[in-house]
């Protein structure tokens, strides 16, 4: 993420630090201009809509200039950082901000990706699967490509179906636009609400002739209303950026998009609280976490393999079902940034005590802000614990891409009928959200009363399992 201005500077770029990520908040830098910078040396933190996240520079030099101050928010793939690699004093003339960056050439790209690459916090050397946001292309020639970009989406020259998200779609058909007509800015030539928007304005108003026009008395005249004001001693407004902005889309995205289902079942877990007791005095455990949020998790996992096919996702673009052979389990965590859902991977193949250490982990990296874009990804399926704030239970939002999110609600001695008597036993609820596209009743009853009997009857573990 380089670009040449002259001989002797280089502009580093914002990176993409996480898929699908378009813009990141500078938080801190960790040098100024005159400072000499060496390769892999981390010269700031940024803030993407799933972490906070160092980032290194990849060649050595003197930095010329900061083009951003501490708190902006900037587009990836623009400019933030001029360094000298000559290690010359900056000249006065490059104080002013880089207008225009020079295209590399492609034998300097080609040298550049075989020599070292910059590693970013939680991702490693391995290449990345991410694909970069097209570079936008002159005025006149966006027009004479406009046509053969949706073409070109599904891999082959013939018009394809316009790709666009439902509540897009539904907005076209009410305001009378063709999708094949709207050029598209998202991501992947994918067409927005501001893209359909856009078309309306621009369209060509008809004129037709106006019928003649009776007498209108005049209107009475209104005064215009006061200007809103906000009293700052009383009320205090909170820009919306980073893992809140992140969330609020997520959640508005999946709320509209996927048709969720919820369902709910009260049960008795009294046995599985004794089982957490004694795993807590079991060596295999010594030095683990042992909580009820640990044998849930199992529980989860027993009842996705005996119901897989609730372990999938809805491709819109491609209109398929797509299952996964494998459980990333995500797990809901408060922190002071604000609401995160890393997950375990590949968390169908570990054991109890495995599990019991991963969640330990995953909580602890959570609590400290240290969790890593790369843990937030390829979630499939989610565990929201509200009980730890003492409530019953909730009908929790789906994960984008995943068709399924348990909520656990408190754990609480009650009066229940055991055994043909009235005993106080320990009881809960549970909530089981679902994507109704692809996962009907049956499935969905199926695998929440599979959770229930589980840990009604933690034996389960071993005759299910």
């Amino acid at each position: 993420m380089t670009t040449m201005t002259d001989a002797s500077v280089r502009e580093f770029k914002m990176p993409d630090v996480g898929e699908g990520l378009t813009e990141a908040e500078i938080l801190k830098w960790y040098v100024q201009p005159g400072d000499t910078v060496t390769d892999g040396q981390v010269v700031c933190e940024v803030e993407t809509a799933k972490a906070a996240v160092e980032l290194p520079i990849p060649y050595d030099g003197v930095v010329r200039e900061l083009h951003f101050p501490e708190g902006t928010t900037v587009d990836v793939g623009t400019p933030i950082i001029a360094v000298d690699v000559t290690g010359g004093a900056p000249p006065e003339e490059a104080q002013a901000p880089v207008e225009k960056a020079v295209e590399e050439k492609p034998e300097a790209k080609e040298t550049r990706q075989e020599g070292r690459k910059p590693v970013l916090v939680g991702y490693g050397v391995a290449e990345s699967s991410t694909r970069r946001r097209p570079r936008k292309a002159p005025a006149a020639a966006a027009e004479e490509t406009v046509s053969v970009v949706q073409g070109d989406l599904n891999g082959h020259g013939r018009q394809a179906r316009p790709l666009a998200k439902p509540p897009v779609r539904k907005l076209a058909k009410d305001l009378g636009v063709d999708l094949a007509t709207v050029r598209p800015s998202g991501p992947d030539g994918i067409i927005t609400r501001e893209d359909v928007q856009a078309a309306v304005a621009s369209a060509p108003v008809q004129e037709t002739p106006a019928a003649p026009a009776a007498p209108v008395a005049p209107a009475p005249v209104v005064a215009p209303a006061p200007p809103v004001t906000y009293d700052g001693g009383r009320e205090t407004r909170i820009p919306v950026k980073g893992v809140r902005k992140a969330t609020a889309q997520a959640m508005v995205g999946s709320a509209f998009t996927a048709p969720h289902v919820t369902e709910f079942v009260t049960v008795d877990v009294t046995r599985t609280m004794k089982l957490v007791e004694e795993l807590k005095q079991d060596r295999d455990f010594e030095g683990l976490r042992v909580n009820p949020l640990l044998l849930i998790a199992k529980a989860l996992l027993v009842a996705i393999k005996r119901n897989p096919d609730i372990n999938a996702s809805w491709d819109e673009a491609n209109q398929e079902i797509v299952r996964k052979h494998y459980v990333n389990l995500g797990i809901a965590a408060a922190t002071p940034r604000g609401l995160i859902v890393p997950n375990i991977k590949d968390a169908h193949d570990k054991t109890l005590p495995q599990l019991a250490e991963a969640l330990g982990e995953l909580v602890a990296t959570a609590r400290e802000g240290r969790t890593s874009p790369a843990a937030m990804q390829g979630g499939t399926v989610t565990i929201t614990n509200v009980g730890v704030f003492g409530v019953d239970t909730g009908t929790p939002i789906l994960n984008p891409g995943e068709s399924a999110i348990l909520a656990v609600g408190a754990i609480k001695l009650q009066p229940w009928v055991h055994k043909g008597k009235v005993k106080p036993r320990q009881v809960t609820t549970l909530a089981l959200s679902f994507d109704h596209r692809l996962v009907d009743g049956e499935l969905g009853s199926k695998v929440l009363a599979d959770v229930a009997a589980i840990l009604e009857q933690p034996k389960r573990l071993i005759t299910w399992a």
